[in-house]
């Protein structure tokens, strides 16, 4: 996206919407302090800095366990303490495994052997390290040797299988083929294995991502026909972290898991490949021609199989236990030193990682060098603030889990936030979390600058989002005082803080104007980044200046600025998506039931296949969703009250929250998060504790709001269904509770 857009969205017209109050939680003096520091703050991150830092980082291959990701590490701590931070590198022992042999080749009606290698390029000088980098594979894949019938199976989900079976194709005792999108990866292989398939294929389709989206590398920045996307496949909708150690830090003294024993791990062979070696393959198939949705961008007709191609398929790996090692760095409280603001971005990469993750720590090393030097100028922050350079986040948020697990009872009693980054790049501004923190969240950026537009970074996001957006997203841009925030699902280190230990979280990170076709490949290095992303580091120096005012208002408030008044409008929105949700299921049982009872359904012309009839579901029962909907109506009058009293607060301004002792207040704000979650968490996972918020078991980062009931209803269990939306009441109420306490507290401080 270039200039001619930027000039449509500066000039769109929009509705005006009310300039954004004094600092919220701030009296007036505190305030006008805190603006002139902020303003000194985002003075400091040098976009050149940032490009230097990049250099070294990402100059060799640094996964979890390799010799440079250590070096890195030390060098970020160093980093850290020549700008005053306290700093350590903290250990933990993790299973990694690593491939021993990788074989995939085409039997049958032909014989082809792919590559299952990305070449080097002449003009990107990091492609050639061959020693040093990680082969193209996917983490935590079952082992096995297999040979069977191939089929093709569009993107891999449960509505893919639907359709097959609508064709009379069984993928059992087969191989299955997909193609990377629409879902996390570790979706695909875990779906295929419940319908009966021996092994997986990925690939990476040019129509996704490839040259129908762009020239591809090295002269654009999409995928070429030789690029593969590594990544992991555990199981980690069901829980986070270390396989062997499940709830505890990876420490020397815990207690581990047999590696058949971690349910995480898959349990069929799985392998990523290119478009290019994935071509022969497809090519070889027959059957049915695939529907036009299920057409990829390669020169050939694309057909479900099974047969002739029959493939053959081996993974042998290492199972080996590999350090890695967290760097965490403190600025200590002036005044609430037990209260924690913590910020992190992984370090780790599948191979140099430019682009993921380095594009993200470069700016937060700025952050943590300018509010360094804001502490060598006599400025220090009322509550303590912790850095980390997270290891091992690729293969499974290794490093984030077992530090969450390991500090859990710490976290519970200190952590007020955890800010997320994962890269970065050019163009809008990306952010999810709390909901609590939403108004938070458009308070500070209407006071960021979008290096491109000169808009600020608010203002640049709600003109997309009126330009572009849904129909929604587009009256909620001109109507809405605040941008709604996403609700966060999984696939960052966010995930252990906010869904396993209950902490306000959001992550941040820009883009939308750039390409990923070096995802997970070897071309993820400072080449591409330098030539096709974020290539002046301006986007850097926002996220850095976006990030870091986060960090310094949380740090500095006198009142922690959570509100729920935007907690319980999102809430009720996940209530009527559940409601319309069950409508829509009665409508697809009764339309089965018909179909069955009137014989009306498709038989197949080919005498070889079953004719496939619909299932009869039971009939969905009365759902209790009042008790839901009576604890949101609490949780907004409760929401309501206590804006009523911030009011009160920030009256005359602000003097009362500049005399009053509030120290109780925060201490109830700091556990709202942790109301919402339940200690035995979800059915079939218990990691995962929030009621809110968690990845979906068939979406894997995508999120499923109200996870356990929607998830219920999706798959016809009523009776856990109503179980859940119990759960989920009671655990409103408490939020609803706990924000009265709050304002109770904040009144009885006002007098």
């Amino acid at each position: 996206m270039r200039a001619p857009l930027i000039a449509i969205l500066a000039a769109a017209t929009i509705g005006a919407i009310a300039d954004p109050p004094t600092f919220r939680g701030y009296s007036e003096s505190a305030a006008r302090a805190q603006r002139e520091l902020e303003s000194r703050f985002r003075a400091i991150p040098e976009p050149q800095r940032m490009r230097s830092a990049m250099q070294r980082l990402a100059a060799r291959p640094h996964h979890v366990g390799s010799a440079y990701g250590k070096e890195n590490a030390e060098w970020i701590a160093a980093q850290f303490r020549s700008y005053g931070w306290d700093t350590q590198v903290e250990r933990f022992d993790v299973l990694f495994p690593t491939p021993k042999e990788r074989i995939l080749e085409l039997v049958a009606p032909t014989t082809y052997r792919a590559r299952l290698e990305e070449p080097v390029v002449a003009s990107d000088p990091t492609s050639d390290q061959r020693v040093e980098q990680l082969p193209t594979y996917n983490a935590y894949s079952g082992e096995g040797d297999v040979t069977g019938p191939l089929v093709y199976v569009n993107y891999g989900l449960p509505s893919d299988y639907e359709e097959l079976d609508r064709q009379g194709v069984s993928v059992k005792g087969a191989i299955v083929i997909a193609r990377y999108g629409m879902s996390w990866r570790g979706i695909k292989p875990k779906v295929a294995a419940e319908h009966g398939a021996i092994g997986c294929i990925i690939y990476s389709d040019p129509r996704d991502d490839g040259y129908q989206q762009g020239d591809v590398f090295p002269e654009g920045e999409w995928r070429n026909p030789t690029g593969v996307q590594r990544g992991s496949v555990m199981d980690m909708p069901v829980r986070a972290g270390d396989p062997l150690t499940p709830g505890v830090g990876a420490t020397p003294e815990a207690k581990r898991l047999a590696v058949k024993d971690a349910e995480v791990i898959m349990k069929i062979p799985v392998l990523p490949i290119s478009y290019g070696d994935a071509q022969p393959l497809l090519a070889a198939l027959r059957g049915p021609i695939a529907t036009e949705s299920w057409r990829g961008g390669l020169p050939i007709t694309y057909r479900l199989g099974p047969g002739p191609a029959r493939v053959h398929l081996k993974m042998t790996f290492n199972w080996d236990l590999k350090p890695l090692y967290d760097v965490v760095a403190k600025l200590r409280g002036s005044t609430y030193p037990d209260e924690w603001i913590v910020r992190g971005n992984h370090h780790d990469a599948w191979v140099n990682g430019a682009e993921d993750p380095i594009s993200g720590l470069v700016p937060e090393l700025e952050e943590a060098r300018a509010l360094g030097e804001l502490v060598k100028q006599g400025w220090r922050p009322k509550r303590t603030i912790v850095y980390a350079a997270w290891d091992g986040e690729e293969p499974a948020l290794l490093g984030s889990t077992e530090w969450v697990e390991a500090h859990r009872d710490e976290l519970t009693r200190k952590a007020v936030a955890y800010i997320n980054t994962d890269g970065n790049g050019r163009g809008f501004l990306d952010a999810g979390g709390s909901h609590s923190l939403e108004k938070f969240v458009n308070e500070v950026i209407r006071d960021v600058e979008d290096p491109e537009t000169k808009l600020s970074v608010w203002k640049r996001s709600q003109l997309y989002r009126v330009r572009f957006g849904s129909e929604d997203s587009r009256r909620d841009a001109r109507t809405r005082a605040d941008l709604r925030l996403d609700a966060l699902g999984s696939g960052s280190d966010f995930t252990p803080f906010l869904q396993h230990a209950g902490v306000a979280t959001l992550s941040l990170g820009f883009g939308g104007e750039d390409g990923g076709g070096i995802y997970h490949s070897i071309y993820d290095d400072f080449y591409w980044y330098t030539r096709f992303s974020d290539t002046s580091f301006v986007y850097g120096k926002a996220l850095a200046q976006t990030v870091g005012t986060m960090v310094m208002r949380l740090a500095d408030a006198e009142l922690l600025p959570f509100a729920f008044t935007n907690l319980a409008e999102t809430a009720n929105g996940y209530l009527t998506e559940l409601q319309k949700l069950r409508d829509s299921r009665a409508e697809q049982i009764a339309e089965r039931v018909r179909q069955l009872d009137e014989g009306v359904f498709a038989a197949t012309s080919d005498p070889r296949r079953p004719t496939v009839a619909p299932r009869r579901d039971s009939t969905p029962p009365h759902l209790n969703f009042a008790g839901v909907q009576n604890a949101i109506d609490d949780l907004r009058r409760a929401a309501d009250d206590y804006e009523a009293v911030v009011a009160k607060a920030q009256a005359n301004d602000g003097a009362a929250l500049a005399r009053a002792s509030i120290a109780t207040v925060n201490a109830r704000l700091i556990q709202a998060e942790r109301a919402m979650t339940n200690p035995a968490g979800l059915p079939t996972r218990p990691w995962y504790k929030h009621l809110l918020y968690a990845p979906g078991l068939y979406t894997g980062y995508g999120v499923k709001t109200m996870p356990a009931a929607r998830e219920a209803i999706e798959r016809g269990r009523w009776d856990e269904a109503n179980v859940e939306l119990g759960r989920i009441a009671v655990a409103l109420d408490a939020e609803a509770a706990l924000v009265r306490t709050a304002k109770d507290a904040l009144d009885a401080a006002l007098r």
